[in-house]
């Protein structure tokens, strides 16, 4: 008897439910559709995913990569039971760290591990990373669905994002040329974006707030409803800068580590970022922050983006052709700083006036 019972098992009898995941291929194959463009017409399905540089318009292309997941900001969709936008995370942090780097996304892959498989909410979670691949005008070509029962507790996942683009040889960013008097300007930010979210749920926690309480910073709003506010995609708007003005000479992503740690990242050592505080519009998301879990200024500045999720190099006197194209995109775009020279003990960023949180 239990000789037979030890024989019969089955994978599903294990936790993995292959069914599962042959349903939910089929649930997304029409949002994965969607996000078709040129050079990726193949469908899901193979081992791999097919993209035509040829197809795409290029000529003499550099390919640029980047990957990267949502972090602990996933734990308030699983809390809260919202699994619709988490996907556009996946693809935001992805692709904005290609667009940095003057390259245009092409395709995308996702990585999506659970503990058990409910197609539906997969489909959900697939359908956000659609969406976040059609605003950054790159293909979903693949990805893959672990189910991992004794890896993640029942209702728990995980979601990584691979991202490919590119730029023809010799158009990539930063420019060579960035100079002392080039000036800085900021895109606008959605919210918290994808970063820093220990932090965001160690604040609610101590002000004693749940998912489903009213957001103290958005009035009809519940408070997860309001974090889960997905993070921006500059990709369009900012290849539309880059390429009708050819004044961009450097972006930098605003992700964790703020302004200190990735403004530098673009800058030749003997440049420093100087901006002005105090020409930032603060989101309500991070006043509250700020004063429920009584976090310092400087704190603030180097875990959040504090409202600005994008910036920018150009010359002074082409600023406001590139602020008018983002204008036009649907950007909140603004002058905020300048390019100095680097003094010896120097930051690569420093601040002119207070931050208004």
């Amino acid at each position: 008897m239990n000789e037979t019972k030890r024989n019969g098992l089955s994978y599903r009898d294990a936790g993995v439910d292959i069914d599962a995941g042959n349903l939910l291929v089929e649930k997304i194959k029409p949002a994965v559709k969607s996000t078709r463009r040129p050079g990726a017409d193949s469908e899901l399905g193979g081992f791999g995913g097919l993209f035509d540089l040829k197809a795409a318009g290029f000529t003499d292309p550099v390919l640029v990569a980047a990957n990267d997941g949502v972090g602990t900001k996933l734990k308030i969709a699983i809390e809260a039971g919202k699994h619709d936008t988490v996907g556009i995370d996946l693809v935001a942090m992805c692709v904005n760290d290609l667009v940095v780097q003057g390259a245009e996304p092409l395709f995308f892959l996702d990585y999506f591990a659970t503990g058990a498989l409910d197609p539906d909410e997969g489909a959900t979670i697939v359908e956000g990373i659609a969406e976040g691949c059609r605003q950054a005008g790159c293909a979903l070509i693949g990805g893959e669905t672990a189910e991992m029962p004794g890896m993640y507790s029942k209702g728990d996942y995980d979601l990584a994002g691979f991202a490919v683009g590119a730029a023809e040889r010799g158009q990539l960013l930063p420019a060579e040329d960035l100079a002392e008097g080039d000036v800085i300007f900021g895109l606008a930010s959605s919210g918290v974006h994808s970063n820093g979210f220990s932090l965001v749920r160690r604040v609610a926690e101590l002000a004693g707030l749940g998912w489903q309480a009213a957001a103290p910073f958005a009035p009809g709003k519940t408070l997860g409803e309001a974090l889960l506010e997905p993070t921006r995609i500059y990709v369009k708007p900012l290849l539309a800068a880059i390429r009708e003005t050819g004044a961009v000479k450097a972006l930098a992503h605003i992700t964790g580590g703020g302004f200190p740690e990735n403004i530098p990242r673009v800058l030749p050592k003997h440049l420093s970022a100087e901006i002005d505080l105090e020409t930032i519009t603060v989101p309500p998301v991070f006043s509250w922050l700020a004063r429920a879990g009584g976090v310092a200024p400087a704190e603030m500045m180097r875990t959040f983006n504090c409202g600005v999720g994008m910036i920018g190099v150009c010359p002074a006197d082409r600023l406001e052709e590139v602020l008018g194209v983002l204008a036009r995109e649907g950007e909140t775009a603004f002058a905020l700083g300048r390019i100095v020279a680097r003094e010896d003990g120097m930051a690569g960023t420093v601040y002119n006036g207070m931050i208004s949180l």
